[in-house]
């Protein structure tokens, strides 16, 4: 038989599907299991984004579409980003494709030569790596550790850029740690940032409408304007409006980039389709009050993670201020034991915490970050009591 490409030897299954999979065959076999796995929002869209893909579906015109998407998407998308403090751009600055994750795929196809590096913080999410392992890329990793609020500064910033690494991959607010980058945080960034002409940055900004605490969004481009030149903003309705599975992602970036985006899309994907399309028109442009009132509803749900987190003696978690995650520093269990098994690392931990109480959680050597695990808290509001009682009782259980 003849081999298969050498990609394919470097390209991984999902980590945190494989997580999201043991709970839900766990579960399929009569046990109790709540999950804290996968980073779906776990709620619908509103009413009228159902009405519109079944208009769409009664007026199908079976076409194809175009390449770089509707133009209806794209100016509804051009006003989304308005609100979320980005102007000055037009269609020719805009892309779509079928999720974010196809996006950053494709950004990285179109922006990374084997060999180039692309460089991003840790923890990180496990896409990342995985697209610059199957591209070849070599990736260049930011240490931000608990006790920096896994946050990256901006002299780290600076002496990474001295590397000179083709992209600068940025996250905010982050998966998986829930963390979000004040104003200051990120006027100090972009300060850096400018100094480095030769680095393209791809801003992962999916969950910027999930932001509490009155702390606000805010970009790159808003401090540093020469930046726009260079700047990749990546958005999805998966998170945001309750839409993971319809698959529409986009980018907001320099006509080039968008253009190469479009190119690669009519040797992929063609087009989004027709009814995908006016389902997602009507997300961004139709009443907000579904994603206003989830967005409130996770702050809550952070606030009572937060309280179980607090409550464990050893356990280091920061206060994360956006998205649906909290990334908790559990280091404090390694080396001692829960119903006879030896807790050695992350993984250890979450097998024990899943076979003893029926709760997942992902290992945070999935996201590069061995010494935590993430918690997804999207879990139906009545579970997540339960599931926070369990993880506090299993830490009280350690000998």
């Amino acid at each position: 038989m003849p081999a298969l490409a050498q990609r394919i030897g470097r390209a991984k299954p999902s980590a945190i599907m494989a997580v999201a999979e043991k709970a839900k065959a766990l579960k399929a076999s009569g046990r109790d299991i709540i999950s804290f796995s996968i980073g779906v929002p776990n709620f619908l869209p509103g009413p009228h984004i159902y009405a519109a893909a079944a208009d769409a579906l009664a007026k199908d015109s079976g076409q194809y579409g175009s390449n770089r998407g509707a133009d209806a998407l794209l100016d509804a998308f051009l006003g989304h980003i308005e609100r979320a403090g980005l102007s000055g751009y037009t269609r020719a600055n805009i892309a779509t494709g079928i999720g974010a994750k196809h996006i950053l795929y494709n950004l990285a196809e179109a922006l990374l030569d084997e060999g180039d590096t692309i460089a991003f913080a840790v923890p990180y999410w496990t896409t990342y790596q995985d697209i610059a392992d199957i591209l070849n890329a070599k990736t260049l990793h930011l240490k931000c550790p608990a006790s920096q609020n896994y946050k990256i500064t901006p002299a780290q910033l600076d002496a990474a850029l001295q590397q000179k690494p083709k992209v600068f991959l940025f996250n905010n607010p982050n998966n998986p740690t829930g963390m979000v980058y004040s104003k200051d945080e990120i006027a100090a960034l972009a300060e850096v940032l400018v100094k480095y002409p030769d680095t393209w940055i791809i801003a992962d900004d999916i969950y910027h409408r999930m932001v509490f605490d009155g702390l606000g969004y805010h970009n790159f481009i808003q401090f540093q304007p020469e930046l726009r030149e260079r700047v990749i903003f990546v958005d999805s309705l998966s998170k945001t409006y309750g839409m993971p599975g319809w698959r529409v992602g986009f980018i907001a970036g320099p006509e080039s980039v968008a253009k190469a985006i479009t190119t690669l899309n009519s040797n992929h994907i063609t087009n989004i389709p027709e009814v995908v399309t006016a389902a997602a028109v009507a997300a961004l442009t139709g009443p907000q009050d579904v994603p206003t009132e989830k967005n409130a509803e996770f702050q809550h749900k952070r606030d009572m993670v937060m309280t179980a987190m607090n409550s464990i003696p050893g356990l280091v978690c920061p206060r994360p201020q956006g998205a649906f995650y909290v990334f908790p520093d559990i280091s404090c269990a390694f080396g001692k034991s829960h119903g006879g098994k030896t807790i050695g690392n992350d993984v250890d931990f979450c097998n024990a915490l899943l076979d003893a109480k029926g709760v997942a959680c992902v290992p945070g050597s999935a996201f590069g970050e061995p010494k935590s695990l993430r918690i997804s808290y999207t879990c139906p509001s009545a579970q997540l009591p339960e599931g926070l009682k369990r993880f506090v009782e299993f830490f009280t259980e350690l000998t």
